[in-house]
């Protein structure tokens, strides 16, 4: 079995909550983000929409044009924040995501970065699936009223440790999008997001889960942090699974830093003991991993 994690990883998912003030926002990122580069992470993750308030209102008002790349401070201080931030923790940092706007297409996206421990720019993923529900009496968010979806699934590839793959938020529940990016070597697969207080209780920590134990890697989830006084609460409860669908670490609602060690033998442990990669009956049904896959890497 060919190694997918080529050295331990210590991961941090920063569990934020952001306000009004983009300027704020993206300094209160920086030190916890540094923070945890200080305790040994080398991997860091922040929460979807890290650097606005969360909600369809908020998009047009926060967004900024990332293309062409770079693009230059004005245009995007987010970017340029997210590259220093990297390269002074000297570690990758998955920025959350932040609302995009391409102003030929006058079209918005829900955009999330990806920056090397040097601040180059590694990966873009647009958000492929839009949180579009109505549960009568719960509640309804339409995410199609401002945004556009992505096109690409998205495996950004880190040269000393291995390939994760990257998603945001409602991309959690599409199963395809996970096991293509498994079944193209990744030991782990990140999502951003910002479940609610009626989704999250039913399906944030079951959809982690089960994403692990489908496809025998790690899973981590990163969301804001609650912030009653907002005008959409958060669920929080940040978490870092396993191959054995294991919760290795979960925060609770408010803003915290949570971490685990990943190592290789956990892949390996589950993947031999119960070997589902060997056993998948392709003359039965489709691999989803083959075929005309778009893939951004």
């Amino acid at each position: 079995m060919a190694s997918l994690l080529k050295k331990p990883l210590k991961l941090a998912l920063v569990q934020l909550a952001s306000g009004a003030d983009k300027a704020v926002n993206l300094s209160h990122a920086r030190s916890k983000v540094l923070e945890a580069a200080k305790a040994g992470a080398s991997l860091i993750v922040l929460p979807e929409c890290f650097n606005s308030p969360y909600g369809t209102q908020y998009f047009p008002k926060y967004a900024e044009t990332l293309l062409p790349s770079p693009p230059s401070k004005e245009q995007s201080p987010s970017f340029h924040a997210l590259s220093s931030i990297a390269a002074e923790a000297k570690a990758y940092l998955i920025g959350g995501s932040i609302p995009e706007f391409v102003p030929e297409s006058k079209k918005y996206y829900n955009t999330s970065l990806v920056f090397s421990p040097t601040g180059s720019l590694i990966a873009t993923h647009r958000k492929t699936h839009l949180f579009d529900i109505d549960i009568p009496g719960k509640i309804r968010f339409k995410e199609s009223e401002v945004l556009t979806a992505g096109n690409k699934i998205t495996i950004v590839d880190l040269p000393e440790y291995g390939k994760v793959g990257l998603a945001i938020c409602y991309d959690v529940r599409f199963p395809e999008s996970a096991m293509i990016a498994a079944r193209n070597g990744c030991f782990l697969l990140v999502y951003p997001g910002a479940f609610n207080m009626t989704t999250g209780p039913l399906h944030w920590s079951l959809l982690g889960r089960a994403r692990a134990v489908d496809n025998q890697l790690y899973v981590a989830l990163c969301s804001p942090a609650r912030d009653m006084n907002a005008t959409y609460h958060a669920w929080g409860h940040s978490s870092i699974i396993n191959p054995s669908a294991q919760v290795l670490a979960e925060a609770e609602d408010s803003e915290t830093i949570v971490y685990a060690d990943l190592d290789e033998k956990s892949i390996e442990d589950i993947r031999t003991g119960i070997p589902i990669y060997n056993q998948r009956r392709f003359d039965l049904y489709p691999d989803v991993s083959k075929g005309d896959v778009k893939l951004e890497e």
